[in-house]
């Protein structure tokens, strides 16, 4: 996922991070309403701002007028059971989806709405805000969930109903798939934008694993360390040549992901469909690396590799007995030294990678020559609190004044919900009764 919750380990302001469909912007919720920034060239494009209103859950739909909001933070905006439609042209909400527990993500595409709960995930028609499909899920706190946004190919991915397991709608052809990707619980997991790759990380955090969404298969394995770690992040590039993934280690690690998956699927020759059986997450050994893993696409459009153990040639020669972690892949480049918890999305030039911090930090850095990355450039979203009195003191804003509307929004080819009174159906596609029965309204 590209976005994240900061409203358990808020720090400044920020209470949400989280890129838009295609990397191009990314949204901000704050104590007091949400802010928009264009990543390149990186500018605030717009703010709105609610006096004493925190919003926890900024979703944008691409640069249209129309994001989804939940409330959070120490004076929520909306309840953090409501996902409220924002039309920016119009200054209000079009639309309103009531719930009976918390909201912990809002995804959306052209055509969809789609809402996670601890143990429920809702997928709405975006048209009219009608109930499309509902599942269950393990308990899943961090609202793990991921919604391709290519619009000819609609592809959800969600937490299963067993501990590490991914289920995978492929609505266009009718088909779900169940992927075993770890014996412990899921972390993160992300799709490319075409929704036929999915990469994910459990809880123990060594691994990330790419999948085929269509057929479950395990593509590559990836290893991020041998000791523990929380992951905050997983993202494609837009041609789904490299993964990159932040964790609690203050270290990006970017992977380079093969058309058919590395050295065997797998990454060590373990091979196999995603269906035959869980994988171990077992820590691992590392030792000095040597270039020979999966290829990627570098700079010149040369070929670039992920970087091995120097000990993998081990694995050939006795399969059976030597460890997997041997022939594991390890990052092809990296950006190290990030000091809070970090979102990453992969940025509009090739090779840079785009990292925003809890703390309020901007970083862009180019990985085109493996290793540690170079950095590129340096922002900061928030100031202190000794700069924001300096201001206040300086300028003395009134307290609700709002910008006005941005130029970069476009009005999209959807219409809002329409002007009435709905409720949910209270049967799911699979002619189960809806445990949550939650409500809907359009305002």
């Amino acid at each position: 996922m590209s976005s994240m919750s900061l409203a358990q380990d808020q720090r400044n302001e920020l209470l949400f991070v989280g890129f838009n469909q295609d990397y191009g912007c990314f949204a901000c919720g704050t104590d007091n309403g949400f802010r928009i920034y264009n990543v390149d060239p990186f500018r605030e494009t717009f703010r709105r701002i609610f006096p004493n209103g925190g919003i926890g859950i900024v979703e944008m739909l691409f640069r249209t007028n129309l994001v989804a909001l939940v409330g959070g933070g120490r004076n929520p905006r909306f309840p953090p059971n409501k996902v409220m439609i924002w039309d920016d042209h119009q200054n209000r909400c079009v639309g309103e989806l009531s719930f009976r527990s918390e909201v912990k993500a809002v995804k959306l595409r052209r055509d969809r709405v789609v809402v996670v709960l601890t143990t429920k995930i809702y997928v709405y028609r975006f048209v009219d805000l009608h109930l499309q499909d509902q599942m269950s899920t393990l308990p899943n706190p961090r609202g793990l969930v991921a919604l391709c946004p290519d619009n000819n190919n609609t592809v959800l991915a969600c937490p299963g109903i067993n501990k590490g397991s991914v289920r995978v709608e492929l609505y266009d052809s009718r088909k779900s798939t169940l992927i075993p990707a770890h014996e412990s619980e899921l972390a993160q997991m992300a799709l490319n934008l075409d929704g036929t790759r999915l990469a994910t990380a459990s809880d123990k955090g060594t691994l990330v694993r790419v999948f085929d969404t269509y057929s479950g298969e395990l593509l590559q394995e990836l290893r991020r360390g041998m000791d523990r770690a929380e992951i905050y992040s997983l993202a494609f590039n837009a041609s789904s040549t490299f993964v990159a993934c932040s964790s609690c280690k203050g270290t990006v690690h970017i992977f380079a992901v093969g058309a058919e998956g590395g050295n065997g699927s797998g990454g060590g020759g373990g091979g196999g469909g995603g269906r035959q059986g869980t994988r171990s997450d077992s820590g691992g050994w590392s030792s000095s690396a040597a270039m020979g893993g999966t290829g990627g696409v570098g700079a010149g459009g040369e070929e670039v590799k992920n970087a091995t153990s120097g000990l993998s040639f081990m694995r050939s020669l006795l399969p059976q007995v030597t460890p997997r972690y041997f022939a594991s892949e390890w990052s092809f480049a990296q950006v190290r030294g990030l000091e809070a918890r970090t979102v990453v999305a992969f940025g509009v030039r090739d090779h840079t990678l785009i990292c925003v911090g809890a703390d309020g930090t901007y970083l862009v850095s180019n990985f085109a020559s493996g290793g540690e990355a170079e950095r590129v450039s340096y922002k900061k979203l928030v100031r202190s609190a000794e700069e924001e009195e300096e201001d206040h003191f300086a300028t003395a804003p009134s307290a609700g004044s709002l910008h006005p509307t941005p130029t970069h929004v476009t009005q999209p080819s959807i219409p809002p919900p329409a002007q009435s009174q709905a409720t949910l159906p209270s049967r799911d596609r699979n002619g189960r009764r809806g445990g949550d029965a939650d409500s809907l309204q359009a305002v």
